[in-house]
């Protein structure tokens, strides 16, 4: 059974398979996440996205982690270069981000709060949907996935408490359906 876990701290820094940067659909590495992701992995990562060009908004795209170390990076983009992120192109930017992970064979990913920030979503609305379709995706996939852990890892104390206020929320409104359902 997959585990989603959450952790303070750097996405850089973990030693995971994938880490997926919060991408725009240009792959130009800016600021935010994916500003953090090309100073400490290096120019190796940066030239990957220019070879592999754009995608669309809410799609997904792969490349290798350079210095990071992770094995791949997963370019999530939810939004166009200078847009918004919505709450449509993050549920579907984080679906293409988890099959690629599962077509790469990575049995650990980390996630960030993509979205909020640079791309405009309430951090309370990010972690409501990105929790939500992380447990979607294991559900639907239960027993058929290679992933073991999905890891939100989010940048400082405040978004760290957003997403685990939305998640024990929802742990408790399981546990309130599982006794009504008695």
């Amino acid at each position: 059974m997959t585990r989603i876990s959450l952790r303070e701290g750097d996405i850089t820094d973990e030693d995971v398979d994938a880490i997926v940067n919060a991408a725009n659909s240009a792959l130009i590495l800016g600021s935010g996440v994916a500003g953090a992701i090309a100073l400490r992995g290096g120019p190796a990562i940066e030239e990957q996205c220019t070879a592999h060009g754009p995608v669309e908004v809410g799609g997904a795209a792969l490349t290798g982690a350079g210095d990071l170390g992770a094995r791949f990076v997963i370019h999530a983009a939810g939004m166009a270069l200078g847009g918004e992120v919505t709450e449509a192109s993050l549920r579907s930017t984080l679906q293409a981000s988890l099959v690629l992970a599962e077509e790469s064979e990575c049995q650990t990913l980390a996630l960030p709060a993509i979205g909020a920030g640079v791309g405009g979503l309430s951090l309370q609305r990010c972690a409501e949907i990105s929790l939500e379709e992380v447990r979607r995706y294991v559900e639907d996939h239960e027993g058929e996935t290679s992933l073991v852990e999905i890891r939100f890892v989010l940048f400082g104390e405040p978004a760290y408490r957003v997403f685990e206020m939305v998640n024990d929320a929802a742990k408790v409104e399981a546990q309130m359906r599982r006794l009504r359902g008695r």
